[in-house]
């Protein structure tokens, strides 16, 4: 017996959320929240926080930016305004239902620059991909670099990786094992529901044309540029935080680099912007370097909660200003793309001649 649709789409919010909420609960129950408080007014240095807020903004602008270079070699013309509104609503939205941001995008371009749906889908997919192939790199080459930290970190306190790994309690190892079987629970919903655009021919073959649309950017030097500049700006955006906490400041840009790429997998997990999983990794590595228990918890808790606060900020500008923008010049361009494609098409069809 199947789920209702109704109930189906209060789960999809709900447990994300009751997910995170878990997790949080677990990892701050008993903190002191007034000394942390006091912590944060007498003992931060917010402005390195403030530095570090344009950089997200800068990935994200990035990001459109790059989007450009895909949808632009098969015909999809978009405005850049429209592009960086379209990706600040999708983080926006995903706060909401993780991932749901990725639908939300396609749709703004399909909405405001008529650009077509499925060709949109397909290259978010394909930028999917190579983010994660990126990350996959970066994890291994921050294994590599980090292994004689790591060698050292055991001798000198006396401690083995099988010790530094008995120090996780039955409720650590069972939210990191939930965690990784949601993973891959989301990695499997997200391939059937994509398997579903096989029932319709059109609607796969121009999927596909997306996500092969790499192949054919006019600049892959630009392109790869892009996507280099995504990460260093979402990287600057971690990193720059850790000089507001006297405790971090002097960790190495190793360190910072180790608990950004685990970070940055723990995402992996559907709850709203990484909450509960990336809290989790990110204080479990900072132990690992020598932050105190506590300490940790207040450098992910401010860091992500302000993070999460530049998300909302950026989805509201950008909801607040799509109304102004009129859809008639997307109607245009999509006018003068079809019009183009049909002029060559005909002076195809007379070389065939």
């Amino acid at each position: 017996m199947s789920l209702t649709s109704p109930l189906r789409h209060i789960l999809r919010i709900a447990f994300p959320l009751l997910l995170a909420a878990a997790i949080l609960y677990w990892m701050y129950r008993g903190m002191d929240f007034l000394r942390m408080w006091t912590f944060m007014q007498r003992e931060m240095d917010w402005t390195w926080m403030l530095l570090s807020l344009p950089f997200g903004v800068l990935a994200q602008v990035f990001r459109a930016l790059r989007w450009r270079q895909m949808l632009d070699p098969m015909g999809e013309r978009s405005r850049s305004r429209v592009r960086i509104n379209a990706i600040f609503l999708s983080y926006a939205t995903s706060l909401v239902v993780p991932r749901v941001g990725e639908f939300v995008r396609c749709g703004v371009l399909r909405r405001y620059d008529n650009v077509n749906y499925a060709k949109a889908l397909g290259t978010v997919v394909t930028e999917r991909v190579i983010d994660t192939l990126l990350i996959a790199v970066l994890a291994l080459a921050a294994i590599l670099i980090q292994l004689p930290v790591f060698s050292s970190f055991f001798s000198q306190t006396g401690t083995s990786f099988t010790g530094f790994l008995s120090r996780f309690t039955t409720a650590g190892w069972l939210v990191t094992a939930a965690c990784a079987l949601i993973a891959l629970v989301f990695v499997w919903w997200l391939l059937r529901r994509l398997a579903v655009y096989e029932r319709v021919k059109d609607t796969l073959r121009n999927l596909w044309k997306g996500i092969a649309s790499v192949r054919n950017v006019r600049s892959k030097t630009t392109f790869a540029a892009y996507t280099l500049a995504i990460w260093l700006s979402y990287f600057f955006h971690y990193y720059l935080t850790f000089f507001c906490f006297d405790f971090t400041e002097s960790l190495s840009l190793q360190c910072a680099l180790v608990s950004f790429v685990v970070g940055s997998i723990a995402v992996i997990v559907p709850t709203p912007n990484g909450a509960g999983p990336w809290h989790f990794a990110v204080k479990t590595m900072l132990i690992l370097y020598g932050v105190a228990d506590e300490r940790a918890l207040y450098f992910v808790l401010i860091v992500h909660t302000v993070q999460t606060a530049l998300v909302v900020l950026l989805g509201i500008i950008a909801w607040a200003t799509m109304p102004c923008t009129d859809p008639s010049a997307g109607a245009a361009m999509a006018t003068a793309r079809h019009n183009q494609q049909q002029h060559h098409k005909l002076l195809t069809s007379g070389d065939e001649d």
